[in-house]
């Protein structure tokens, strides 16, 4: 935190932080003013909405249908496969996507000539880098972040499930009445976490997926904190941009929490 206070100064690296000239809030008036500030606003916002809506409800599906199986060797089987990816580097994983989106000999494009369309080149168009951002995020931790919730099932008491079978309940209605209320405040927890960190976009991924002609649509706060603070060493700009950003996600944080514990009274604090 003690380096937080470059974003209010003219940051001067001979000088040192205590020995940099005060500016109070200059280097936020020029980013708020900077011709980037809607498109990056946009574009994290999106990403970070896009991922909220898409990534967070996948884990907990996929967890209810892992906690259906009773075929103990083909649940680790499917664990195994929905885990592995995990633990593969972003730069593997964006390597994968180039692969198979190519328009010359990406495995989605033959499919697409195959059916007489026409070749789409997936990783230069701005109109998808959202989408494959994300749905490319999803299948990498998806079976990773279902462990939580599968943790959260395994604490249900087995008698509740027997007894609503007995009664009648189908699967879905035993899944709806007795798994998801039983998981709720995990459910809640983690959303809280998801909300706080909206505007916090990776770096590395859009990054390697960034280029010249999708730059409209995948150009995030991260990325435009790097070049203006590592390519062109505006060290207090990129500070103030980055301090925005924390502050941003802290404030969204705390609603979320408050909304949490006034409607459900599950909160992180």
């Amino acid at each position: 935190m003690y380096g937080a206070q470059i974003a209010f100064k003219d940051f001067i690296a001979v000088e040192g932080i205590t020995g940099s000239p005060w500016v109070g809030f200059e280097h936020f008036k020029r980013f708020f003013n900077s011709f980037y500030f809607g498109r990056l606003i946009e574009n994290t916002l999106v990403i970070g909405l896009y991922e909220l809506a898409v990534g967070f409800p996948i884990p907990i599906i996929l967890a209810l249908m892992i906690n259906e199986v009773k075929n103990k060797r083909f649940k680790r089987i499917v664990q195994t496969v929905t885990y592995a990816p995990h633990f593969l580097s972003i730069v593997v994983v964006v390597a994968l996507l180039f692969m198979f989106l190519s328009p010359q000999t990406g495995i989605l494009n033959n499919i697409i000539v195959a059916l007489g369309g026409e070749p789409v080149s997936f990783m230069t168009e701005p109109a998808w880098f959202k989408t494959i951002y994300v749905l490319s995020g999803v299948w990498q931790t998806m079976g990773w972040s279902s462990i939580i919730y599968l943790a959260a099932l395994g604490g249900i008491d087995p008698q509740l499930q027997e007894a609503a079978k007995i009664d009648g309940a189908s699967k879905l209605q035993v899944i709806w009445h007795i798994n998801l209320p039983a998981i709720k405040s995990t459910i809640i927890i983690m959303l809280i976490l998801q909300c706080g960190s909206i505007l916090g976009v990776g770096f590395e991924k859009v990054f390697l997926m960034q280029n010249s002609l999708n730059m409209e649509a995948s150009d995030v706060i991260a990325t435009h904190v790097y070049r203006t603070g590592i390519i062109g060493s505006q060290y207090s700009y990129s500070t103030a941009i980055g301090l925005f950003e924390s502050v941003i996600n802290f404030i969204v944080l705390i609603i979320v929490n408050y909304m949490a514990r006034k409607i459900n009274k599950v909160s992180l604090w």
